[in-house]
């Protein structure tokens, strides 16, 4: 569904004055983290436990057994990080939300400790004049709902998640005007439910669909609880983040075409298909078959129109291929592989980060008008992006020039895209500070600031200084 592109150097050449390249005045500039992967105080002051603190305790599931009682200590160190942050010019902090730290059971029990934690967060922001942008859920599910729902398999975890969501909603959203029901549903459902690899650590070709099914279920829940009550009042929006990386066909064959887009709508119309059309990409519903549920006409109602905004995390790129007999890929399939047929790959010749990822800046562009062209030009807000290299302090500064390269890659093709009329509204970095990256333990190093895990020493990086840079004077 990708329609014909204006040529890149005419796009950027009408962007430039003066050799910048400008974004919209009203452009959104921030940066972002995850409760989990910054705050420690993981069972201080009543928080109940996630369902990553029980992962993290099962040896070998994440790099070194290592865990996020710790992290950033972001829960005793936040006015700190909320000065980084002031420092650098954000206009825009987006942070989660502990479900266990507001319900340490996930229902009825309210702890007043975590409500209080939050609304100092929120206040310190607003004093400092960044905008909070929050996430209810950010992977961290509290513990006891998984033992006694079994997860996001449950069927009462929509009712539960609205029933926090709720809470969250009276106590912050006098002072919150921009919230995100769930952060990447895909993660949630195929490395948690599928592949295992992330927490609660199932692997099933069945339960990835019955969670995303969930998950979908409790964002339009959240999102009807708040249009209900308190949206009028409020004036606030809300809406969902989804991840997607793009996929280019690798020949111009039609069936690699075909299997690009197969993988597209397997990745990110799996979760955004239902928000604006109430149900799932029809190459689901002829793959998946009975394992693929079934919405009602009452959710499905619930579901179309629920977002009033397209969040979007996005971070690399892979060529897709029909699948043949003695072609296996299972690396970076949006959906599970042998449900797709189709097999990915990258060109040598893309630098890749320590994640293994391809630094591919056109890739973003192709996405985003991917996105404009079957969601009807939707209001896009990039929630995430960024990559993660092996980062050290020399002389008290760390030279990171490939995430400037990476970042002036990705935002000369978000502008570029603007320019196509695609209506992107912000930005946000990830991430303010290196922290948790989950499996992958303390090993991989997104952030805009050094992290020294034994210290707790933030040191801002050259990144830093570029961005802050970059949100001065609106372009670079």
């Amino acid at each position: 569904m990708t329609s014909c592109l204006m040529p890149l150097d005419t796009d950027r050449n009408q962007l430039k004055s003066n050799g910048m390249i400008h974004f919209p005045a009203d452009f959104i500039w921030g940066s972002a983290t995850s409760s989990y992967q910054i705050e420690g105080g993981a069972d201080l002051d009543g928080k109940g436990p996630s369902i990553w603190d029980a992962f993290c305790s099962i040896p070998g599931k994440v790099f070194q057994n290592q865990n996020g009682s710790v992290a950033c200590d972001h829960y005793h160190r936040f006015e700190e990080d909320v000065k980084l942050m002031q420092e650098m010019g954000i206009k825009a902090y987006r942070f989660s939300i502990s479900w266990p730290r507001i319900m340490p059971t996930g229902r009825d029990t309210v702890n007043q400790a975590g409500v209080a934690f939050y609304s100092r967060l929120i206040d310190k922001l607003l004093e400092a004049g960044i905008e909070p942008w929050v996430t209810l859920y950010h992977w961290d599910l509290p513990l006891a709902l998984q033992l006694e729902e079994n997860g996001w398999l449950g069927p009462e975890l929509p009712r539960l998640f609205a029933e926090y969501a709720d809470i969250c909603f009276r106590h912050f959203g006098d002072r919150v005007k921009n919230w995100i029901t769930l952060n990447e549903p895909w993660v949630v459902a195929m490395l948690g439910y599928g592949q295992g690899v992330f927490a609660p650590g199932r692997t099933s070709n069945v339960d990835p669909y019955l969670a995303g099914h969930q998950l979908l279920l409790a964002h339009a829940s959240a999102v009807e609880r708040y249009r209900a009550k308190y949206q009028t009042g409020q004036k606030g929006r809300i809406g969902i983040t989804n991840n997607c990386d793009w996929r280019e066909p690798l020949t111009d064959n039609v069936q690699d075409q075909k299997a690009a887009q197969r993988a597209l709508e397997f990745f990110l119309g799996w979760f955004a298909d239902p928000v604006f059309f109430g149900d799932y990409p029809s190459s689901m519903r002829e793959r998946v078959g009975v394992r693929l549920p079934e919405f009602k006409p009452e959710e499905k109602a619930l579901l179309i129109g629920s977002s009033d905004f397209f969040g979007l995390n996005h971070y690399t790129t892979m060529y897709a291929a029909e699948a043949t007999a003695v072609q296996a890929s299972v690396y970076g399939n949006g959906g599970l592989s042998e449900d797709q047929d189709v097999t990915l790959s990258t060109d040598p010749a893309w630098p890749i980060t320590d994640m293994g990822w391809a630094v591919v800046p056109w890739g973003c562009r192709k996405l985003l008008q991917w996105i404009d062209d079957r969601y009807s030009h939707p209001e896009v807000v990039i929630t995430e992006n960024g990559c993660a290299y092996p980062d050290e302090i020399s002389n008290g500064r760390v030279h990171d020039q490939n995430r400037i390269a990476f970042m002036e890659g990705y935002l000369s093709e978000i502008r570029a895209a603007i320019g196509q009329g695609v209506h992107v509204s912000g930005y946000f970095a990830w991430s303010l500070m290196d922290n948790f990256e989950w499996a992958s333990g303390y090993s991989k190093r997104f952030g805009l600031h050094h992290v020294n895990f034994e210290t707790l020493v933030r040191t801002p990086k050259d990144s830093a200084l570029w961005y802050s840079k970059v949100i001065q004077k609106n372009g670079f």
